[in-house]
Order: structure tokens, then C-alpha cells, then sequence
């Protein structure tokens, strides 16, 4: 297996992901900018190699790539441009992680990071950011591209749609939601004691709506 793996994105939370890799055994073989503006820099001692442009007039079939934007819509369409041309983006589990036998994870981008607990008959889905000390309970199912920020709880019998933001601390109580709704976005320390429609932006404890985004 080839342990290189590219950055996309810099920002913020670069550093975080690149930790990641970095435990996870892989090498950094650069980054990669939404524009030209920092190419040539050096970000944390890797060099900056190029735009987003620039990649894809190469060939990157079989090659390693690591997504760290924070945007639920352009990690997903990046997502599915690199891997229309034949770009690899490697499922990363930190060794810290806990990981029941009995979970099933995509092996296509998910990002799961420090001291992170997925319990059995768990399914999660492409692409999905799990940060740290998050617990997803059992039987549940995470879909593709959602985000879950640090120390979220995920009840247990909950099917969380696709492009989901889960805010930091936020809490589903097991039992009582049965389903997050497609891009819903729920708020930092939500408390969610019921379904979420799909797009619903949610907080407080307990949550409620406080809007809907465009779709």
C-alpha cells in the first residue's frame, strides 16, 4: 500500500487532520490550496504544491488524498470529483479510537479521531468527520458527508441523514429520536429529544426549530 497521502485545504483545522494521518502511519506528500495564493509556502513544515486547478490537470489514479475543508457541500463535491478520476481518499481511524467488531465503516474518507467510541451495529457512511471523543451508539447509522464536531453523542436506534451537522457536546437521547433528517444542522449542547426534519437548524436544551436552511 502506498502510505503518501495529499492535503486539501488549508485552514484551521488542517493541522488537526494532518495529526491524523501523521498517527494513522501515513506520510504527507503535500498540500493542495483552493487557489494559487499560497503556493510554494511551506504550512507546518509541508510544502504547498499547488491549486485545486493544478491537481486535476494530473493524473491522480491510485493516489492517496486526505479532505480537511470544514464545508459539508465542498468536502462532498470534492469527494465525489476525486474519485470520478480515480483518486483514492483512505478511511482514517486513530489508534486511540474505539471500534466495536460489530460496526461497519465505509471504507471511502471517513475521518475518525482521537478517543472516539462507535459501538456495535453502528453503520457509518462515506465521507462522514467524527472528531474527538464522540460516541455513536449502537445500532445506529451516520450517512455520508455528515460531520460530527467533538464530544457529540449519538443515542442509540438513530438514523442520521446525509450532510448532517452535529454541533460540539450536542446529545440525542436513545429512543427518543429515531431519525435526523437529510442536512439537518443541529447547534452546539442541543439536547434532541425527537426527529429533526430534513434541513431543520436545531438548539437549545431541549432543541427546537429555529429555521430552515434553503435548499
Amino acid at each position: 500500500m502506498d502510505k503518501q497521502i495529499y492535503i486539501l485545504g488549508i485552514g484551521h483545522n488542517t493541522p488537526v487532520f494532518m495529526d491524523l494521518a501523521l498517527d494513522c502511519g501515513y506520510h504527507i506528500a503535500g498540500l493542495y490550496h483552493y487557489n494559487d495564493e499560497r503556493t510554494g509556502e511551506m504550512n507546518y513544515g509541508y510544502k504547498v504544491l499547488g491549486s485545486f486547478n493544478d491537481l486535476f490537470q494530473q493524473d491522480i489514479h491510485q493516489k492517496n488524498f486526505l479532505l480537511t475543508m470544514g464545508d459539508i457541500q465542498i468536502r462532498k463535491d470534492m469527494c465525489e470529483r476525486l474519485l470520478k478520476i480515480g483518486g483514492v481518499i483512505p478511511t482514517l481511524i486513530h489508534p486511540t479510537a474505539v471500534i466495536s467488531r460489530f460496526a461497519q465503516i465505509s471504507a471511502c474518507g471517513v475521518l475518525i479521531n482521537a478517543f472516539s467510541h462507535i459501538q456495535a451495529n453502528t453503520v457509518i457512511e462515506d465521507n462522514v468527520t467524527i472528531l474527538s471523543e464522540v460516541i455513536v451508539s449502537h445500532n445506529n447509522v451516520v450517512g455520508a458527508h455528515s460531520f460530527l464536531a467533538g464530544k457529540a453523542f449519538v443515542g442509540a436506534y438513530t438514523h442520521v441523514g446525509k450532510d448532517v451537522f452535529f454541533g460540539q457536546g450536542a446529545l440525542s437521547i436513545s429512543g427518543k429520536v429515531v431519525d435526523i433528517g437529510d442536512g439537518a444542522y443541529i447547534g452546539a449542547v442541543a439536547l434532541l429529544t425527537k426527529d429533526v426534519p430534513s434541513k431543520a437548524v436545531v438548539c437549545g436544551q431541549p432543541a427546537r426549530i429555529i429555521k430552515y436552511l434553503e435548499t
